[in-house]
């Protein structure tokens, strides 16, 4: 019994989904959805990886087992997790494919809301081509020099 434990605990993925915090935007349960959308999105959190416990993510994060149960439910109403009585939770295999999709339609409807706005300031297809364009070349440093 104390070797499976040992391998499982091996096996299972350290979350780096940031800090937690009530001063960040949105619920603590909704910080830690987003943060495990974004590392199966990113590909650091395999198919078949298995996650920390509630007990144990409630710890490292610094909040209630409520908060990090309602969070894994969630995620395993989207198809992201799924949990496997007696052995743990995962990342599902196509937990990849449906953040990648969700969050598609979110950059999409994003170009689309900045297309409207283009147009409601008199701003021409080409001119927002050209705007696309240079936002487009821009580094992601460049990105965090502009915001921080």
């Amino acid at each position: 019994m104390f070797y499976i434990q040992s391998v499982m605990s091996a096996l299972t993925a350290s979350l780096r989904i940031g800090p937690i915090s009530p001063a960040a935007p949105g619920p603590l349960y909704r910080q830690i959805v987003d943060g495990v959308k974004r590392e199966v999105a990113a590909g650091r959190l395999a198919p078949g990886t298995a996650l920390p416990s509630f007990r144990v993510l409630a710890e490292e994060l610094l909040v209630s087992l409520i908060t990090v149960q309602r969070a894994y439910e969630e995620l395993e109403r989207e198809g992201i997790i799924y949990r496997k009585q007696g052995l743990g939770t995962f990342v599902a295999d196509r937990g990849h494919d449906r953040t990648r999709a969700a969050q598609r339609a979110v950059a999409r409807e994003s170009i689309a809301a900045a297309v409207r706005a283009g147009r409601n300031a008199g701003m021409s297809d080409r001119e927002l081509q050209l705007v696309l364009r240079e936002e487009l070349k821009r580094t992601p440093d460049e990105r965090q020099k502009e915001v921080g």
